[in-house]
């Protein structure tokens, strides 16, 4: 061989194992439950996808949903999915009605995102904002693991990671899942939007930050921007327990914990640009007693000089 025809088939060799490995590329798995992490349910999972193809790319965004919360399952997938790249496949598993009539879906947003898993209200939030480009119902018949037909309560496992592993890793296409479903079908649970009545804003407390106790609004900083209230002024907070009040506070609004001292409420805006309240360096929700949910309800206003 000429020394002269080396580089060159040394650089056909590079190219063509760049072609390969990107003919394989495939999308991220993402897997939320409410199973935890205490016994090897999670790890079945992780085992299904990696069986269907041992490089996918597998995360998990949490095990930790209270047992059988659909909402706050809803509002984590809200939370965290637009930070994921279009293609992302989520695997979405709080599932009280497992083995029941209630569909097994795989949802297409607009952005071209999946979301594989029951339609019991998991997907509330995400179709609303992202919008549905397609809704598939799982074809058991072909897209269930082998050997898994007299199993009929762990459908994370045997419906849901494996549908999400074939359609991340490409061995199916979307149309591939089953049968067209209509868009506005998709299983929503009801809560109240934030909504400006004169001088006040309304909303619900969908989630708390649970790590720290601050209290997270669905209030969007658009509607509360239209309460003209500018850094350092006084915000009245009203909370709301199934139409009763259970908490008020005035505090400053302010960009950080620290424009309070240490101890004091604030009014801030969270990661999501939505409305919160916070003890700095404290714990509001523990300290107030509050918790959250479409049953409590938020009262925003500007306070009096």
């Amino acid at each position: 061989m000429k020394l002269n025809r080396i580089p060159a088939l040394f650089a056909a060799v590079c190219l063509g194992t760049l072609m390969a490995a990107q003919a394989h590329a495939s999308n991220a798995l993402v897997l939320l439950t409410d199973f935890g992490t205490s016994d090897g349910a999670v790890s079945a999972m992780h085992g299904v996808a990696y069986g269907v193809d041992p490089q996918l790319n597998v995360s998990d965004l949490t095990h930790n949903i209270p047992d059988y919360d659909i909402w706050l399952g809803a509002y984590r997938l809200y939370q965290t999915a637009n930070y994921w790249p279009q293609g992302s496949v989520f695997v979405a598993v709080v599932d009280p009605g497992v083995g029941t009539a209630r569909k097994s879906v795989v949802l297409k947003t607009k952005q071209g995102r999946y979301f594989v898993g029951p339609d019991n209200g998991l997907f509330t939030l995400i179709a609303e904002r992202d919008g549905v480009a397609e809704l598939r119902e799982i074809d058991e018949n072909v897209n269930r693991l082998a050997g898994s037909g007299e199993s009929y309560t762990f459908h994370g496992r045997d419906v849901y990671a494996y549908v999400g592993a074939r359609l991340a890793s490409g061995a199916i296409s979307f149309e591939q899942v089953g049968p067209v479903l209509p868009s506005e079908s998709v299983v929503k649970i009801p809560y109240q939007k934030a909504v400006r009545q004169g001088k006040v804003v309304r909303g619900i407390i969908p989630v708390l930050d649970i790590k720290y106790g601050n209290v997270w609004t669905n209030i969007p900083k658009a509607l509360f921007d239209e309460l003209g209230i500018g850094v350092h002024d006084r915000v009245q907070v009203r909370i709301l327990h199934k139409g009763k009040q259970v908490d008020q506070v005035v505090a400053p609004f302010e960009h950080t914990f620290g424009g309070v001292a240490q101890g004091k409420p604030l009014v801030y805006l969270n990661s999501l640009l939505d409305v919160a309240v916070a003890v700095s360096q404290g714990n509001y929700a523990k300290q107030h007693h509050i918790d959250s949910g479409v049953d409590w309800e938020v009262e925003i206003s500007k306070a009096a000089k």
